[in-house]
């Protein structure tokens, strides 16, 4: 049986993000059968403009579909951002959304976050949760992986260093791969 790819993607735009470092520890835990591959272009996006997105969107947005459409899953990994997810994240959703393939409508996704306030990203979260039911698709609903204070997770080259956070990203990643297979044999 071939690998089951999920792409990743971090609702952070910053080189020192903890999302994104959340994402590269996703990597180390993945159950056997499974690719996580990171997209690190979501800030190379153009802002949606429905315009831009007739017969032939801009090539960057082909690109990034592409990745949605060939992917078995998707694994979020968001900040928050003034109570809600931040504005690059919701570009590339709103752009992944409106392909006329409905490149989300069934997909499995994951959420986890990271934030150096005690909420870790709840706020985000949820929103997210509420974007991805919206457009069809198919989250993963526990466990809730909310690093809060996640300056104190990690080393300083950004490598997990809580061992109760691997837990936790272990069973998110445990759980997509369960929501996966029915999902792959729908395909």
């Amino acid at each position: 049986m071939n690998e089951l790819n999920i792409l990743a993607l971090s609702g952070s735009l910053r080189a020192q993000s903890h999302n994104t470092a959340l994402l590269h520890a996703a990597r180390t835990l993945i159950p056997g059968g499974l690719a996580i591959d990171i997209d690190d272009d979501l800030g190379r996006l153009p802002l949606y403009n429905q315009d831009l997105d007739g017969g032939t969107p801009p090539v960057v947005v082909a690109e990034f579909r592409a990745r949605i459409a060939a992917a078995d899953a998707l694994l979020i990994a968001t900040p928050e951002h003034n109570a809600s997810i931040p504005a690059a994240l919701k570009n590339a959703i709103d752009w992944a959304s409106t392909a006329p393939e409905g490149l989300l409508r069934g997909k499995p996704v994951a959420i986890a976050g990271a934030s150096p306030g005690p909420f870790g990203s709840v706020r985000a979260q949820l929103v997210l949760r509420q974007v991805l039911a919206a457009v069809g698709a198919e989250v993963v609903v526990k466990p809730e992986v909310t690093v809060f204070h996640c300056d104190t997770r990690f080393t300083g080259d950004r490598k997990l260093s809580d061992p109760c956070t691997a837990d936790l990203l272990r069973e998110l990643l445990d759980a997509l791969a369960r929501k996966i297979h029915p999902y792959t044999a729908a395909k």
